[in-house]
């Protein structure tokens, strides 16, 4: 038996930081939905990078959203230093009971200290050095075989403070919202497309090396428009991913309906709801087609499965026998191409089609 739960009742406020990237942030959102399930009243706030805000906006266990703006730094040392106050002064306007960081930022510390909240929690890691200890009341230890999903390893936090989360609480939410429906269900009227009559392909993610080659995607639209399919492809407004998906234009026999680039975050969620399949790499959008629960097919190289795998929803992996992966590296020898990723075959991700929508 647990020593030292916290008694949920004696809490009024709670401050949850993810200080990640967007894929990291939403798969935090059932630490929001767990928490709120097994204590109603209490009000539970979150502290993301500004960028990352909408994984978490509109969710109804979340009661407001705070931003750190990673352009501060931009600003010159008075004028951060003036945002980081005005942050903070709106945090300790809440008056937190609880504070739950989870990562390794060292803001979670500090904040942990200026804010002081009654309990305190955060995880134990190895470097970790006795300043980051005393800054908590409760330490929750990492998985060590390394085959823990994120999401679990997330909710240990909950579990450190005696909260046991439920076999159906643990799922990803993610709300599109109103407009970015209206506007999404309007651009695939243009395109002739209803919802659930479209393959949704995210080709692209930030980290070149966790990409399939163009050719091989071509091919993938190719195959999947011959059968029958409507392709929709999605990419990030950044140059290299508009890049990927311009040269697999280039490449394809068969025209698909682009979307790539003309899409917010919310509208992106809208158009993988919508999708009969989202089919995609390790990245955010990824985990947004399963927190909207379309079925999915994952394409994995050097990050793992086992811990960033799709969630809670019907899918298949794709990934190779390689005997080095998953390896975290940036690509063989940090040359930006995983072997274990570009050497994947088509046929593979076919027939994780095929399983997923037989015909």
């Amino acid at each position: 038996m647990l020593k030292d739960p916290i008694d949920l009742q004696k809490v009024r406020r709670v401050l949850v930081t993810k200080l990640r990237h967007h894929g990291d942030v939403l798969l935090a959102s059932p630490v929001f939905s767990v928490l709120k399930a097994h204590a109603p009243h209490v009000e539970i706030d979150a502290l993301v990078y500004t960028d990352t805000a909408p994984m978490l906006s509109g969710n109804p266990a979340v009661s407001q959203v705070f931003g750190v703006d990673r352009s501060w730094k931009a600003l010159g040392w008075l004028d951060q230093a003036g945002a980081e106050w005005g942050l903070l002064q709106q945090l300790r306007s809440r008056e937190y009971d609880l504070l739950i960081h989870l990562t390794e930022h060292p803001r979670g510390a500090w904040l942990a200290r200026l804010l002081g909240p009654r309990y305190r929690v955060a995880a134990g890691y190895n470097q970790a050095r006795g300043w980051w200890k005393k800054s908590f009341s409760h330490l929750y230890p990492l998985a060590r075989n390394g085959r823990r999903h994120v999401v679990e390893q997330n909710l240990d936090a909950l579990r450190r403070i005696g909260v046991q989360p439920g076999e159906h609480e643990r799922g990803l939410s993610f709300v599109p919202e109103e407009e970015a429906e209206s506007e999404v269900q309007r651009m695939l009227g243009e395109l002739g497309l209803a919802p659930g009559g479209y393959v949704h392909v995210h080709p692209a993610s930030r980290w070149q090396f966790k990409c399939w080659p163009a050719d091989k995607t071509a091919e993938l639209i190719d195959k999947l428009q011959g059968l029958g399919e409507r392709v929709v492809v999605s990419s990030a407004p950044d140059a290299d991913e508009l890049d990927l998906v311009a040269r697999i234009r280039a490449l394809t026999t068969t025209p698909f309906a682009d979307l790539s680039g003309k899409l917010t975050l919310k509208q992106l969620g809208a158009l993988a709801r919508n999708a009969s399949l989202f089919i995609g790499v390790d990245s955010a959008p990824m985990h947004i087609a399963s927190a909207v629960h379309t079925p999915v097919v994952a394409l994995f190289g050097p990050s793992g499965e086992f811990n960033w795998g799709p969630w809670q929803v019907p899918h298949r992996v794709v990934a190779s026998d390689h005997s080095c992966r998953p390896c975290g590296n940036d690509g063989c020898g940090g040359g930006k191409l995983s072997e274990c990723l570009t050497t994947l075959p088509v046929s593979a991700v076919l027939q994780a089609v095929q399983a997923l929508q037989p015909r």
